[in-house]
């Protein structure tokens, strides 16, 4: 009996300690958004901007052609990719890199995997509050999500592992190479990826070469996904699409990021 009661709480210790370590890592990491907002309000900006120059551009020329199109729930996934995608901590992580901050993490107890998802848990709350604007933006001028409620929930949801599964490479390059420089433009790695998918017309008017990589490129079933959610209701084939492609590069860009931080901790 007394053997089984302290065995007890010694597992509970053990097996709460990473989620305690990410914790911890994960409050540090947002009690900093503050003091870097420069990270944080460029995305929304350029989301908002894009969200209504293209908006103001193609409205006119698409109600005039295609009855019954709405641009602006078209847009608006657009709009959320655009502002969730490369938005991470992994900024911060190469400064703790470069003070030494993270080598003396190293030396104390902490679990080396929680250092990565403890920062990670910060990207899915920043993600979610970066739709939150966009979407006031998008209700605001009539936006009407068809799914209600649960579906604006699974929308964001969706948007937020979109967001984490592309963090994934911020962090195996700051990880590896510890450059801010080049953090801050793993970001241009989604770019040619967003504009050669369905971002601002419906996939099937799409032709020749656009159309064959439009068809292999995991944003434009993200895109699809997360449209059927805003226009077309609960298309769960549309839905499992999206969640495979998030997977899929969820899958790359984290194993990338676990051989870095292995790297890293055996370089320290």
């Amino acid at each position: 009996m007394t053997a089984l009661t302290i065995a007890r709480p010694q597992r509970e210790g053990i097996s709460a300690q990473p989620v305690r370590d990410a914790t911890a890592i994960a409050g540090r990491a947002l009690r900093a958004l503050p003091q870097e907002m420069e990270t944080v309000i460029p995305p929304i900006f350029i989301a908002l901007f894009f969200f209504v120059i293209n908006i103001g551009t193609l409205q006119h020329l698409t109600q005039s052609h295609i009855h019954g199109f709405d641009i602006k729930a078209f847009m608006l996934p657009t709009a959320i990719l655009i502002g969730v995608t490369g938005v991470s901590r992994a900024g911060s992580l190469v400064l703790d890199i470069q003070d030494g901050y993270l080598d003396r993490l190293l030396l104390t107890p902490v679990r080396r995997l929680a250092i990565l998802v403890g920062h990670m848990v910060a990207d899915v709350a920043i993600a979610c509050m970066l739709t939150v604007p966009i979407l006031i933006l998008a209700f605001a001028i009539g936006v009407h999500i068809q799914t209600g409620v649960p579906g604006a929930l699974a929308f964001v949801a969706m948007a937020c592992l979109w967001s984490l599964a592309f963090a994934g490479f911020g962090y195996a390059i700051a990880l590896k190479t510890g450059n801010p420089a080049a953090v801050n433009s793993s970001f241009l790695l989604f770019f040619p990826f967003l504009f050669m998918t369905s971002s601002y017309v419906p996939r099937s008017q799409l032709t020749g070469w656009l159309s064959t990589i439009a068809a292999w490129n995991p944003v434009t079933y993200i895109l699809e996904g997360l449209r059927s959610l805003v226009t077309q209701g609960w298309r769960w084939e549309s839905l499992g699409k999206a969640v495979l492609a998030i997977a899929v590069v969820a899958v790359v860009s984290l194993s990338l990021s676990l051989a870095a931080l292995r790297g890293r901790t055996r370089q320290g």
